[in-house]
């Protein structure tokens, strides 16, 4: 299509393209079709987040190690015009658990503290369980429960329900038997009533940590650590060698939003990985300085209403 609906399309490539970055010739090749292609469907901007590694370990620490690939990658998107993009739909950061160790190496790389609320748990009374499409009802509502509790905004029932029912396998086979990502949910309880419970999608050789919940009923019995160290488990005996726990702060300050996030993933034993995050193509800047300006107001709005919308429905 041409013409104005042309021009108010955006196209978008999630966490890639997948390609080796380090091969100049290739890299060259493919930045060189993608602005191509974006020109010439006369889309406001091409957006692209792909996994380059800038650096490990929080910045300015001991760990703080850069990558020279990413770098260059660095440079050259500046020099070819790209822009970081405002909008980071995909965490820019993540921390990764290498699974490589024996369960007894797993322990000890985690915090005291982190190791003794684990324990807590099962001391506790928590059991835990693998879910199925019948807990998907039961699985949102405490999902927005949590993202009331927390301020943050989630969709639809009908959308995670999606989700769930694409990668969700009764009974699937090993990591190294796999042509497609699976997910399958864990669940904590106390005394038969569910109290926490993580989604854990596995793909290629890695885990991913993708979707957290929990109740404020016997939170004290840390039903959460739990989980985790059995999702670390559980991607290991898989044939997983990384478990990604999916999202660190951008500023590894108090002041980022997910602060208390990192540290508890910190406690787990993850490793910061620092990502190029995503940057935008942008063949017409009248019509991408326009819509960078319109659009986070409107997703302000859209945030608002969501977030009231699930509150509604939880009858809060």
């Amino acid at each position: 299509m041409g013409g104005m609906s042309a021009q108010l399309s955006v196209l978008y490539a999630p966490k890639g393209p997948l390609l080796d970055w380090t091969n100049e010739s290739l890299r060259q090749r493919v930045l060189n079709d993608l602005q191509a292609f974006a020109k010439k469907e006369g889309t406001i901007f091409l957006k692209m987040d792909p996994d380059v590694v800038l650096g490990t370990g929080v910045p300015s620490s001991e760990e703080d190690v850069m990558e020279s690939g990413g770098q260059t990658m660095l440079s050259e998107l500046t020099r070819r015009r790209w822009r970081y993009s405002s909008d980071q739909i995909q965490f820019k950061n993540t921390m990764l658990i290498d699974l490589q160790p024996s369960e007894a190496e797993l322990l000890a790389h985690m915090k005291q503290k982190t190791r003794y609320n684990t324990r807590l748990a099962e001391k506790k009374g928590v059991t835990l369980r693998v879910g199925t499409s019948k807990d998907f009802a039961m699985l949102y509502k405490m999902y927005a429960e949590t993202s009331v509790r927390d301020g943050f905004v989630i969709r639809d029932e009908n959308y995670y329900r999606t989700v769930w029912e694409m990668f969700v396998m009764e009974n699937p086979p090993q990591i190294s038997d796999l042509q497609s990502p699976f997910a399958e949910p864990l669940i904590a309880e106390v005394d038969n009533e569910p109290v926490a419970a993580i989604f854990v999608f596995y793909f290629a050789g890695r885990a991913y940590y993708v979707y957290g919940m929990s109740r404020d009923a016997h939170r004290e019995k840390m039903p959460t650590y739990l989980l985790q160290w059995e999702a670390m488990k559980r991607a290991k005996a898989k044939g997983c060698s990384v478990y990604d726990l999916w999202g660190a702060p951008d500023a590894f300050d108090e002041s980022d939003s997910m602060w208390g996030v990192y540290r508890f993933k910190e406690g787990l034993g993850g490793k910061v990985v620092r990502t190029l995050g995503a940057w935008d193509f942008a063949p017409n800047p009248f019509w991408y300085k326009l819509y960078s300006e319109t659009i986070p107001r409107v997703l302000d709005m859209m945030r608002t209403r969501g977030k009231r919308r699930v509150k509604q429905g939880l009858g809060a």
